[in-house]
């Protein structure tokens, strides 16, 4: 028997409706970088296809190429069609299924495949439409031990942990610090240090009835001791790089490729940073020294990477944080630079990072995993 053809719609309603439904993900050529990060951002498929005046498409961009744009110092004001990837693949509208299906099977990392006809987007085929114990990516296992940095008071949550150790805020039936956990643990990492201070007491009583496989070792700081100030005490118990996490954050992002980074880079410290974009609503204006204006810019808008709290370190370099002494994240930055080592950034988008530590990221994080 012959393998049946993908199924395109028919012309008519049917069509215009599959168009609408692949809209979130086509930009214009014109569109900037920044508004096709934005989208990509919004429709949470990590590419989007780029689109000429005659609605053909011209190619795609995926989070990788954004992250190729940064590393490159692109400004993100320039048209998307500098970073776009022209030579991409794609199927006719007439293309047989096995044939897409082993396009897949050969290319774990493509999650989706443009059908086009006459150069005209009919459909998108994802990975998921086929079988997914056929098509399903391994998950590549690391061994890499995670600290997960839980003992501050929280006091962006206040009144709530007036009364419940921030580790423990609750993330639907699960607590973040096991939320945090249990996806390293779909990376093979099952090796955990946690920091513990405030109601310490509490985090290690939730932990002893704890029934997943991992390993759990407890770093019990006497007294608060800085952001960072609890490493010292994992010096000569770790011999390969290690993640470290703030334990009121979740990263959506492939831990694989991100150690990967970090290995190939040579870097002391890799920090995970995520794009934030910000727009001022007014016209912001320039002047000289007398006063004067030098041009007026309306509503301009700004992008900077920000630091979300989650690392992976080199172990040789916890020898820099001194005992028994507060020692915080941007003493070890200045410290590791002094050493004329490197320090890695690995950019991700906006949505990739779920702030629980205050109250309105807190509610979007819960909304988000909820999904």
């Amino acid at each position: 028997m012959q393998p049946s053809p993908v199924l395109i719609p028919r012309v008519g309603n049917s069509e215009e409706r599959v168009a609408e439904k692949h809209k979130k993900y086509l930009i214009h050529e014109h569109c900037s970088i920044r508004d096709a990060f934005k989208q990509m951002d919004t429709n949470q498929g990590k590419f989007v296809l780029v689109k000429n005046d005659r609605d053909v498409i011209i190619g795609i961009v995926t989070d990788g190429d954004f992250r190729r744009a940064i590393f490159n110092g692109v400004s993100f004001k320039e048209r998307v069609s500098t970073i776009t990837n022209r030579d991409f693949i794609h199927f006719n509208h007439t293309t047989k299924v096995n044939e897409i299906k082993q396009v897949f099977l050969k290319n774990k990392n493509i999650q989706q495949i443009p059908i086009l006809k006459n150069g005209f987007l009919h459909k998108i085929v994802f990975q998921s439409h086929f079988n997914k114990i056929d098509l399903e990516t391994p998950v590549r296992s690391l061994s890499a031990p995670v600290v997960i940095m839980a003992g501050g008071k929280g006091t962006r949550l206040d009144p709530f942990t007036r009364i419940l150790p921030k580790p423990l805020i609750p993330i639907h039936d699960l607590p973040v610090t096991e939320v945090i956990m249990d996806r390293f643990a779909k990376h093979g990492m099952q090796d955990f240090h946690i920091s513990i201070f405030d109601k310490g007491k509490m985090v290690k009583a939730y932990f002893d009835d704890f029934e997943k496989p991992y390993k759990i070792n407890f770093i019990e700081e006497k007294e608060p001791r800085g952001t960072f100030g609890a490493l010292s005490m994992l010096k000569g118990q770790l011999d390969q790089p290690f993640f470290v996490t703030n334990c009121d954050i979740i990263i959506d992002t492939d831990y694989s490729k991100f150690y990967d980074f970090h290995i190939n880079g040579g870097f002391a410290i890799s920090i995970i940073g995520s794009i934030r974009h910000f727009s001022i609503p007014y016209g912001v204006c320039k002047i000289d020294s007398e006063g004067a204006l030098v041009e007026m810019t309306e509503k301009p808008q700004y992008d900077f990477l920000v630091n979300t709290g989650f690392y992976i370190i080199s172990p040789r370099y916890l020898d820099l944080i001194p005992d028994e002494e507060r020692y915080d994240f941007t003493h070890f930055i200045q410290d590791i630079r002094s050493k004329g080592r490197k320090v890695g950034v690995y950019p991700v988008s906006e949505k990739s990072w779920l702030d629980v530590g205050q109250w309105g990221e807190y509610n979007k994080t819960v909304e988000v995993l909820a999904a």
